[in-house]
């Protein structure tokens, strides 16, 4: 098992929310799909002031919200305006291009959650953005609670559409529990736990760790030390090659460059096609990064 530690990224602002990012790290882009694995809290909402992220742009993904406890507003300019909850999935698909905005309700008071998102392969990659809330029903067994937002495991099955086959679940284990988790042989899986120790087919995993299985295996044993929170990810190998640079993803440098150039313009006051803006949003569109001195190069 590749174990990938997170690194701590300040999203924005005085009061900036801290993240734990664990995907992409430069030994991987990819886990399946799976391109950008952020997880966050517990934190005090009175300490920190919560998620405040006003509108910003997003290409050629889709973005997946999952809370494990608080409630976050989200409003798109596709036209959804909807919370998500601990037990619920938002999954926004940007395609050829959306902009959202993102907001801890004033009732939270521990925000606690992860916030991932899935490449579209290229074929799908300018399809129309959408939107979909899904709240999977938990399936349960000695020891152990999943809920399946995406794909299936352990006999449930989400409906959310996705445009390459990917899992994405939550497990909840008791200490004392070993579960054999049978799994699609032709997927890469990664584990990130978010609290609680145990062993992932022998090796430790600490909590905040983020562990990558090659494919291969069609069965993966945990066995649980401690009570244990965590979020099981897979897919097949992606098998592109992208460039992702703040919220977009494209595929060379210039096509991200003309994404920044159509939202700073959106940004600056101007009409643009591919980033409307949300519907009474509370906050201004957040301005866009300078790019990088460099040629951003794909990798994956």
């Amino acid at each position: 098992m590749q174990i990938l530690s997170p690194r701590d990224v300040p999203l924005g602002g005085v009061r900036a929310m801290n993240v734990r990012r664990t995907l992409p790290q430069r030994q991987r882009t990819f886990i399946g799909a799976w391109c950008f694995v952020d997880h966050y809290g517990p934190d005090d909402v009175a300490a920190t002031g919560g998620m405040a992220m006003p509108p910003h742009p997003h290409t050629g993904l889709q973005t997946v919200s999952w809370l494990f406890s608080g409630a976050v507003e989200h409003r798109d300019s596709a036209g959804h305006h909807a919370f998500v909850r601990p037990g619920e999935v938002n999954l926004m698909t940007a395609g050829r291009g959306i902009s959202h905005s993102e907001y801890s309700t004033p009732d939270t008071a521990v925000l606690h959650g992860a916030q991932l998102w899935l490449a579209l392969p290229d074929t799908y990659r300018h399809t129309d953005p959408g939107f979909e809330h899904y709240v999977p029903e938990p399936v349960s067994g000695d020891g152990w609670q999943a809920r399946v937002f995406l794909g299936s495991l352990l006999g449930s099955t989400s409906p959310v559409r996705t445009f390459s086959p990917v899992l994405g679940a939550e497990l909840r284990l008791q200490a004392g529990t070993t579960l054999q988790v049978p799994v699609d042989a032709s997927y890469e899986h990664g584990l990130l736990l978010d609290s609680g120790s145990l062993t992932v087919d022998g090796e430790a995993l600490k909590a905040h760790e983020l562990g990558h299985l090659e494919p291969g295996r069609d069965t993966v044993e945990i066995v649980v030390a401690e009570d244990a929170l965590l979020l099981l990810l897979g897919g097949p190998p992606f098998g592109e090659r992208i460039v992702m640079w703040w919220n977009f993803i494209g595929r060379d440098h210039d096509e991200v460059a003309a994404y920044r150039a159509q939202w700073q313009h959106r940004v600056d006051g101007g009409d643009d096609d591919r980033f409307p803006l949300p519907t009474d949003d509370p906050m201004d569109p957040l301005p866009a990064p300078a790019l990088p001195h460099v040629q951003m190069l794909p990798r994956g």
